[in-house]
């Protein structure tokens, strides 16, 4: 299994596989031409509601990370797209978050990775 992330404003390159973004919103200033994504699973993002309550503020990301993997529980049918993805072919994970070690992404990849 190859899963890795990174932010989609950075340049996609050959090593990507199958680009998915992971946010429930578009990310801002990147057109879609330009993102390159094969696919948009806004059904596998924090529920709008975890994504409000979470802000970006790293002080409550421990208690994130138990929501959102609580949410990924619940959404079996998600989680099991992406792990298709997986299984065919290497995959990145897209996210606009500027923080690179406390973002969705992390988590659904640890999520899969431990599945």
């Amino acid at each position: 299994m190859t899963l890795q992330i990174k932010r989609i404003y950075e340049p996609p390159s050959k090593e990507d596989g199958v680009r998915i973004l992971v946010d429930r919103l578009w990310p801002r200033g990147v057109s879609k031409d330009e993102a390159h994504v094969d696919a948009w699973l806004k059904d596998i993002a924090p529920s709008a509601d975890l994504r409000r309550w979470f802000g970006h503020d790293t002080d409550k990301w421990s208690e994130f990370r138990r929501r959102y993997k609580a949410e990924l529980d619940d959404n079996p049918a998600a989680v099991d797209e992406l792990k298709r993805q997986i299984d065919q072919s290497p995959v990145t994970l897209l996210y606009g978050a500027k923080d690179t070690e406390h973002n969705n992404a992390v988590v659904l990849r640890d999520f899969v990775s431990r599945q």
